[in-house]
């Protein structure tokens, strides 16, 4: 097992673990954190991810009871923490049959589904995804560096086991602890980049004062800062609604902070906060509730947690968004089976045209790079 981040510009790197640590079996999903504990406690760097369905096993009342097939928590566990390079290989990939693992009437069908509980009362705001299915031919590595020198982002990460990679270009940070300062940037909120000088100018200005979008981040940040009042004290938003440009699309960030005990239990944090509400919604449990009716699929990797934990219990996750998932083993003659995650935050004043517009707005960092036909409808 390979992992490899580069957060915030400082890439490190995470190779031949002295074990590592899985959880498949909902039933080892709590004793699995003693095990965690123990390694932290001998010394050892764990790295790796938990997926999103790891969240339904912090919350009694979300408990399901089944096998998975992809893990719910997968962290190595290291003797050192390498300073890595970034490096540049030879392009040698192709992608092949995009498509989406839902239509456009069924999308707008769930859309509606979730205005009708906001109707009721039951949830404010539902983060609501779908997948990117395609075949993948040639090395997982080198489509990560491409898709990352083409469209750099402050979180991304790259892990390799015998079994399936994982290409996370995420532009989201799900937590960052140092001693006892805990860090977390909830986003919600995207807008297209302009199509002229001028337009490319303001739309940072109409993201940033857009009243939708506005909407969606604030009561996602006041999510936040409710969970983290859990864990700690001195809760802050020293910042909201800064907004950040990339290749395709600009989107909106709040900054929430915290106080928190430098020896924190693993298991306490991560009740507390994961997954976050930016990819759940809010009420969080409730919303994940409706989430797990409405979704096809299980999200795996995508919306989860990418990341490492020291020794001393400093922690540092991002958020898996505009992450590759893709399987080790051929899908017959057709290339390796591979999915990416595509969300967005649903509130009341959706459209079901519009959110599935900003869906593929969302992709195209994959859909434009890949030099084949992609027909979203």
């Amino acid at each position: 097992m390979k992992v490899l981040t580069q957060f915030e510009r400082k890439p490190l790197k995470f190779e031949h673990p002295e074990f590592i640590i899985s959880c498949t079996d909902p039933a080892n999903f709590k004793p699995i954190f003693r095990d965690i504990e123990l390694a932290l406690s001998r010394g050892y760097y764990l790295a790796g991810f938990l997926s999103y369905e790891a969240g339904y096993y912090f919350e009694k009342k979300l408990y399901q009871d089944k096998q998975y097939d992809f893990p719910l928590i997968y962290l190595g566990a290291y003797k050192h923490l390498l300073k890595d390079k970034i490096i540049q290989p030879t392009p040698d990939y192709r992608l092949e049959n995009l498509r989406l693992n839902i239509t456009q009437e069924q999308y707008s069908s769930n859309i509606n589904a979730i205005r009708d509980y906001i109707a009721k009362g039951d949830v404010y705001q539902i983060t609501y995804c779908l997948k990117l299915l395609f075949e993948f031919y040639g090395e997982p590595l080198s489509l990560y560096y491409q898709l990352l020198k083409e469209q750099p982002v402050p979180y991304p990460a790259y892990i390799q086991t015998n079994k399936f990679s994982i290409l996370s270009l995420s532009p989201e940070l799900f937590i960052k602890k140092k001693s006892r300062h805990l860090v977390t940037k909830p986003m919600k909120g995207t807008w297209p980049r302009g199509k002229s000088m001028f337009s490319d100018l303001v739309a940072p200005l109409r993201l940033k004062y857009d009243r939708k979008n506005r909407a969606e981040n604030v009561m996602i940040a006041d999510l936040l800062r409710n969970d983290l009042g859990r864990l700690g004290l001195n809760i802050k938003a020293p910042t909201l609604f800064e907004v950040a440009r990339y290749k395709t699309l600009c989107q909106m960030t709040s900054t929430v902070t915290a106080k928190v005990k430098q020896d924190i239990s693993i298991y306490e944090l991560f009740a507390a906060i994961f997954p976050s509400g930016s990819v759940t919604g809010a009420p969080k449990i409730r919303a994940m509730e409706i989430i797990n009716g409405l979704e096809k699929e299980q999200r795996r990797i995508y919306t989860g947690a990418i990341g490492y934990i020291t020794p001393d219990k400093d922690i540092f996750f991002n958020i898996p968004i505009r992450t590759l998932l893709i399987n080790c083993l051929p899908a017959g003659q057709a290339g390796k089976q591979a999915e990416m995650g595509i969300g967005g935050g649903i509130v009341w004043d959706s459209t079901p045209a519009g959110e599935w517009d900003e869906g593929l707005l969302k992709a195209k960092f994959l859909t434009n790079h890949s030099g084949v036909p992609f027909s979203p409808g």
